[in-house]
C-alpha cells in the first residue's frame, strides 16, 4: 500500500490545498507530499510560483522555467508524465502567456514536446511570419494534428447539415426526369401502391431544381485575423475547407485586419488556409465586406458570415450601410461574434445592437453548433430565433438546478 493510498480523507483534502497554494503559502498545513507529489509540485512552482513573484516584483524563489530550450523540453515531458492531456494544455497556455516563452516556439525541438491544441495553433500561427524554415516544417507538423482532430469533430456533420440543407431548399415538384428524387418520390407516394401491378403510380415527383454537380449556394466566409479571434480563425480555417468540399457550395473565405488576404485557392488544405493567415494588428470590417460584396454573384443565393467582434477600426457607419445594402440585395448575413469552445467573448455591443436594429442578430457560436446554423442560412430560416433557442436549451439545466 502505498504512502497516498494511507491517508484519510482530511490528509488528501491538505495535500491538494497545498499543491494549491505552494510550499510558501502552505507552511501552516500540516502535510507531507510523496516523492512524485514533490515532483508535481516542482513542475507547478516552475510556472506559477515564479510569474506570481515575479509579478510582484519578488525575487524568485525557484529557478523557474528560464530562458534555456532544453529546460523547458524537461518541464514539458514532466508535466504530462504527472497530469491529464486537459491539464497540460492549460499550463502550456500559462506558460506561453506568464514567461513569455512565446520566442521558444521557434525552436523544432521545443515543438516536439508540446501536447497540440488549438491555442498552442494560434500562437504558431501568429509567429508563422518570422519562423525559420526547419521550424516551420514541424510546426505543420503539430497544426496539422490540431486540424485533423477538428475534422474528425465536424466535418462529416457539417457535409451532412448543409448538403441536406441545399437539397431540401433546391428540391421541386416539377423536376425534369434526371433531377428525380427517387427515394423522396417512393416516400411521397405510398398511398398509390397498385398490389395488382406490384407498382407505384406517382401523383407527386420529387426532385432537384438542379442537376446534382450544379452550384447551388454561395458561402463567403469572412474571418477577422486580429489577435483575440485567434480560436475563431482555427476552427474557421476547417469549416472553409470542409464546405469548399461540396460540390453544390461555391466557398469562398478571406481574412482581413486592416489588409484583405483571399484565402480561397487554399482550401483544399486548412494548414495552408492558417498558415496564409496573419495573426494580430487592426481591424477594417467595412473594407472586407467590400471585397466579399465582389465575390457575390447570386445575392438571393448567397449567405455571407462574418466572424469578428465587431471593434472597427475602419468607418462603422459605412460598415453598417454596406451590411444594409447586403441584405436588401437578397444575402443572408451571419454575424458571430466568436466561433470557439471558450465562452462568452469581448465584443462591440454598440455596433452588435445596431447590426441586430437591421434584422442581424450577433452572437459566439461554438464548433459543434455551426453546421446547424449552416444548414438554417442556407434553408433561409430565422437565424435569430434559432439562436435564442439555442440560448434557451442552454440555460434550462441552470434554471432547473436552480428550483
Amino acid at each position: 500500500m502505498t504512502e497516498a493510498s494511507k491517508r484519510t480523507e482530511h490528509q488528501t483534502r491538505m495535500v491538494r490545498w497545498r499543491m494549491l497554494l505552494g510550499e510558501a503559502s502552505a507552511e501552516d498545513l500540516d502535510t507531507s507530499l510523496t516523492r512524485e507529489e514533490q515532483k508535481m509540485d516542482a513542475a507547478l512552482a516552475a510556472l506559477y510560483d515564479a510569474a506570481a513573484e515575479e509579478a510582484m516584483g519578488l525575487p524568485r524563489r525557484s529557478g523557474g522555467l528560464g530562458s534555456s530550450a532544453p529546460r523547458v523540453a524537461r518541464w514539458l515531458g514532466d508535466i504530462r508524465m504527472y497530469f491529464p492531456t486537459s491539464v497540460v494544455q492549460v499550463m502550456q497556455r500559462d506558460a506561453i502567456e506568464r514567461l513569455h516563452l512565446t520566442s521558444m516556439l521557434l525552436e523544432p525541438e521545443l515543438l516536439d514536446s508540446i501536447q497540440p491544441d488549438v491555442h498552442l495553433v494560434s500562437s504558431l500561427v501568429s509567429l508563422s511570419h518570422v519562423m525559420p524554415d526547419s521550424t516551420k516544417r514541424t510546426a505543420r507538423v503539430v497544426v496539422g494534428q490540431v486540424v485533423a482532430e477538428i475534422e474528425r469533430r465536424i466535418a462529416n456533420k457539417t457535409r451532412a447539415a448543409v448538403t441536406g440543407a441545399v437539397s431540401r431548399a433546391s428540391r421541386t415538384r416539377r423536376p425534369l426526369p434526371r433531377d428525380i428524387d427517387w427515394n423522396s418520390t417512393i416516400r411521397r407516394n405510398l398511398d398509390h401502391y397498385l398490389p395488382e401491378q406490384r407498382t407505384i403510380v406517382p401523383e407527386r415527383l420529387v426532385g432537384y431544381g438542379r442537376g446534382a454537380n450544379a452550384v447551388v449556394k454561395e458561402v463567403v466566409v469572412a474571418i477577422d485575423q486580429s489577435g483575440s479571434m485567434a480560436e475563431s480563425v482555427v476552427y474557421a480555417a476547417v469549416f472553409g475547407a470542409t464546405l469548399a468540399s461540396i460540390r453544390s457550395i461555391k466557398t469562398s473565405v478571406v481574412a482581413f485586419d486592416t489588409e484583405i488576404a483571399d484565402l480561397t485557392d487554399k482550401l483544399s488544405d486548412p494548414v495552408d488556409v492558417l498558415f496564409g493567415c496573419q495573426l494580430g494588428g487592426g481591424t477594417d470590417i467595412n473594407r472586407a465586406l467590400a471585397y466579399c460584396q465582389q465575390l457575390i454573384t447570386r445575392p438571393g443565393e448567397s449567405i455571407l458570415v462574418l466572424i469578428s467582434d465587431l471593434y472597427e477600426g475602419g468607418i462603422a457607419e459605412e460598415m453598417l450601410r454596406r451590411v444594409a445594402e447586403l441584405l436588401r440585395a437578397g444575402v443572408t448575413v451571419v454575424v458571430l461574434l466568436a466561433l470557439s469552445d471558450s465562452g462568452a467573448p469581448a465584443y462591440d455591443h454598440e455596433h452588435a445592437a445596431a447590426l441586430a436594429a437591421l434584422g442581424v442578430p450577433a452572437f459566439a457560436c461554438t464548433p459543434d453548433l455551426f453546421p446547424d446554423l449552416l444548414a438554417v442560412a442556407v434553408s433561409k430560416g430565422d437565424i435569430g430565433q434559432w439562436a435564442a433557442d439555442i440560448a434557451s436549451a442552454a440555460a434550462a439545466p441552470s434554471q432547473a438546478a436552480e428550483h
